[in-house]
């Protein structure tokens, strides 16, 4: 596989909440851009408890990397598994930055409702948003993937080859789930694209 050939860091930041495979996805995207003949640098916090508590990873990766540590606002891509931690985590990116996330909610104690207008927010707040509809994804994927499904969007949006990514992924996913999971790395890539080209013909109607 032929190296990639970028001239700076990409910086990616991903965030969720424990149980939801932030730091699988993130392992998965520093593999593929170590494959891909790449500099990688990686850190990640996880939440006060294994599930509920909120988890981040920062994957930097380029022609030489020498922090692990994304500066605040210049996150290039925020990846996010849960619709309230992309708001949360959104004055990390920089300006015209991309967003790929889930519009599902995990409530804390004591909140039964978000505003509705948070989906807007996050547009508003981005260049390029991919924004999963929770509820269309569940018939399409395994549940357990959902992780590795964003992270077929998030690789439209970053300089790798999607061949990188593929030769990466069975290594990291548990035993047994190799297929389910380029599956949904597949049906996310497929979901991305479909919403980048919305996008695109959205834009081409209003310079018209």
């Amino acid at each position: 596989m032929p190296e990639s050939k970028i001239d700076r860091v990409w910086n990616v930041m991903l965030v969720g909440v424990g149980g939801q495979g932030v730091v699988l996805a993130s392992d998965i995207l520093a593999a593929a851009a170590l494959v891909a003949g790449l500099d990688v640098k990686k850190s990640e916090i996880h939440g006060m408890s294994q599930r509920g508590g909120s988890v981040f990873s920062h994957v930097r990766f380029g022609p030489k990397v020498h922090s692990p540590t994304i500066p605040h606002g210049e996150v290039d891509v925020l990846y996010s598994l849960e619709r309230i931690e992309a708001l949360r985590w959104a004055g990390w990116a920089r300006p015209g930055a991309a967003v790929c996330y889930i519009d599902h909610v995990i409530h804390p104690f004591g909140v039964k409702a978000y505003d509705p207008g948070v989906d807007d927010d996050i547009a508003r707040l981005f260049g390029i948003t991919i924004r999963f509809d929770d509820h269309e994804l569940k018939p399409l994927i395994n549940a357990k993937t959902k992780n590795t499904a964003l992270l077929g969007a998030v690789s439209l949006l970053v300089p790798l080859p999607e061949e990188a990514f593929v030769n990466v992924l069975a290594d990291h996913v548990p035993a047994g789930t190799a297929q389910v999971n380029a599956s949904a790395f597949a049906v996310g890539r497929q979901l991305g694209a479909a919403a980048l080209s919305a996008r695109t013909q959205q834009e081409a109607a209003h310079v018209e």
